[in-house]
């Protein structure tokens, strides 16, 4: 019996501790988020002891500030890390040109590209010459920093900086920037097992990739939301969505899920908006653009305020991220196809509101003032008159016949004040 329970407490043992392969999946423009899932993914790899860590990347690039959070791990991780471009099509431009090369292992599949490594000023305008080769100088020499060590050709990943050059699969293959072509992870697995590599540390590791299961590790829920956040055309259409569920909630108290979901939207535009790079001017068109649906809500002004608030909020919108990647500022389309919706609606809701203000209450005390009704009785002092299909005790300064109109000046607890109209 103890053997037996032995042999399963050992076999229980072994399938706990067995390795694997972590899979992470990077599609998205590098920011905070995205880097914080890829930290997290290679420090839960270190703790499992996982044989190696995948990383497929597909990127246009992003802040460089998470790229270097990214790289940090990367040559620090206990765990082997192969960077693989892929699938087909896809490309690992500017900040993943040097994720890729700050690997253990550079794989990139057949017809993709990497490479376009300028770095470029954002949430900061233009930088001046001196400013621009500062930067250009930085980056190159943080980019050779590790290549070289990988053994890479250092001199030629240079020039995805300085000169902005691109290379494709065979091309970084034939100039040595990376290790191999794979189509994706299964041929990886199957041509780099049993490959020696040097680690950053100056340790060797040789890959033992066959026969371990390659387990995906998705982002959290958390991540997930903010990520999608982080897409400016969807961080600009929370903020629209959280303004306007606000002021509902202000105007029309008591609705709860306006307001409730208007902060919720608000909220995570704010968190957007606090990484992202925010053009200061874009922001004042934003609400130079709510300011004028105000005033076209107040003035007759036969539409043309209205139309200069579209016209200065697809303009802010379009500039509101500074940033040279395209898929990190906002669509022009979405700035179009969010501004003409949202001026219809907020100038409509706010015309109401003031409608609602302007006119004069029908029930209580202002509904009653200046109200026409009938006297009932002779009125010397006192008497009576119907006034709203209602009986009312009524007092006058006038002497009012009994079937005279009279006319409501106040009232006061259950009596009212009339007076001949």
């Amino acid at each position: 019996m103890r053997i037996y329970l032995s042999l399963l407490l050992m076999l229980a043992w072994s399938h706990w501790t067995a390795a694997e392969i972590l899979r992470l999946d990077l599609d998205d423009v590098i920011h905070p988020i995205t880097a914080e899932y890829v930290v997290q993914g290679i420090a839960q790899a270190d703790s499992e002891r996982a044989s190696a860590v995948i990383l497929r990347l597909s990127t246009p690039g992003g802040l460089d500030a998470s790229m270097r959070e990214i790289i940090e791990k990367i040559l620090t991780a206990k765990t082997p890390v192969i960077v693989f471009v892929g699938p087909s099509g896809v490309r690992a431009a500017s900040a993943g040109f040097f994720i890729l090369l700050a690997s253990d292992l550079a794989v990139m599949a057949p017809g993709t590209n990497t490479g376009a490594a300028h770095p470029v000023s954002v949430g900061g305008g233009k930088s001046d010459e001196t400013m621009s080769k500062k930067i250009e100088s930085d980056a190159a020499a943080y980019l050779r920093s590790f290549a070289a060590k990988r053994g890479r050709n250092a001199e030629l990943a240079e020039k995805g900086v300085i000169e902005s050059k691109s290379f494709t699969a065979a091309e970084a293959l034939k100039a040595g920037l990376i290790e191999g072509v794979a189509k994706d992870v299964d041929e990886i697995v199957a041509n780099f097992d049993g490959k020696t590599i040097e680690r950053f540390d100056g340790s060797s590791v040789v890959l033992k990739l066959k026969g371990e299961s390659v387990r995906s590790l998705e982002m959290s829920l958390r991540q997930r939301v903010l990520a999608k956040a982080l897409n400016p055309n969807i961080a600009l259409i929370l903020g629209l969505l959280g303004i306007m569920g606000l002021y509902i909630e202000f105007t029309q108290p008591g609705l709860i899920l306006p307001g409730v979901a208007g902060g919720l939207c608000l909220f995570l535009a704010m968190v957007a908006l606090n990484i992202l790079p925010v053009n200061a001017l874009g922001a004042a068109f934003i609400l130079a653009a709510l300011v004028l649906f105000v005033l076209e809500a107040k003035i007759t002004s036969y539409g043309l305020l209205g139309a200069l608030g579209v016209v200065s909020m697809v303009f802010g919108s379009v500039i509101l991220i500074d940033s040279p990647i395209p898929e990190l500022r906002v669509s022009p389309m979405t700035a179009v196809g969010v501004a003409l919706p949202f001026a219809a609606i907020a100038i409509f809701l706010m015309r109401l509101v003031m409608l609602a203000h302007r006119n004069k209450s029908a029930t209580g005390e202002e509904g009653m003032r200046n109200e026409i009704g009938v006297a009932l009785t002779d009125i010397n002092g006192e008497g009576r008159v119907r006034v709203h299909g209602e009986i009312w005790q009524a007092s006058s300064d006038v002497p009012i016949s009994a079937g005279e109109q009279v006319k409501v000046l106040s009232v006061d607890g259950m009596k009212v004040r009339v007076s001949r109209p």
